[in-house]
């Protein structure tokens, strides 16, 4: 009897093979929530380079679809809010008269920034991200936030304080 030992599967796992036992089962698992098989394989992709950029070793992956799932759930979430923002945008785009409409390269800059700034925001409380974007896109004072979430100007303080130091923080 050979006496090398025998590695077990999970420490047998690369990411090559976890990409080629596991890339088209999850494809058409995100295929099912998406309706759409192009950006299955979009985030299918994504989150095999996500996996690969985590600090989980892969060789240790006791439950590898799991593993995928999760990262999969996270980069859906984030591709329907994505979707949301970009439709909110094209409405308010709707709404504008011809001559104020921007070309399609400035449309895709304000895309790219509005989606930059809704990653940065991401994890703030409701009302931090509503007290920060009225004051710097409205150019409210701190008495109107206050007065529009019906809170006291301190407390839109602390929201305001609590927003900066959450971008300065936060690691895009």
């Amino acid at each position: 009897m050979n006496d090398a030992v025998v590695p077990t599967q999970a420490a047998e796992l690369t990411l090559s093979s976890l990409y080629r036992d596991h890339r088209s089962w999850l494809e058409n698992w995100l295929r099912r929530r998406l309706g759409n098989a192009w950006d299955a394989a979009d985030l299918s992709q994504d989150t095999f380079l996500r996996v690969l950029a985590s600090a989980q070793p892969i060789a240790q992956m006791q439950e590898p679809r799991a593993y995928l799932v999760t990262v999969g759930k996270r980069l859906l979430v984030n591709f329907h809010q994505r979707r949301s923002l970009e439709q909110a945008y094209l409405n308010a785009l709707a709404t504008l008269p011809e001559a104020c409409v921007p070309s399609p390269e400035q449309r895709w800059l304000l895309l790219e920034t509005l989606q930059a700034l809704d990653e940065l925001l991401d994890g703030l409380p409701v009302l931090v991200r509503r007290a920060f974007l009225w004051s710097q896109l409205e150019g409210l004072g701190y008495r109107e936030i206050a007065e529009r979430l019906e809170v006291s100007e301190r407390t839109v303080k602390r929201y305001m304080a609590q927003a900066y130091e959450h971008c300065l923080l936060v690691d895009l």
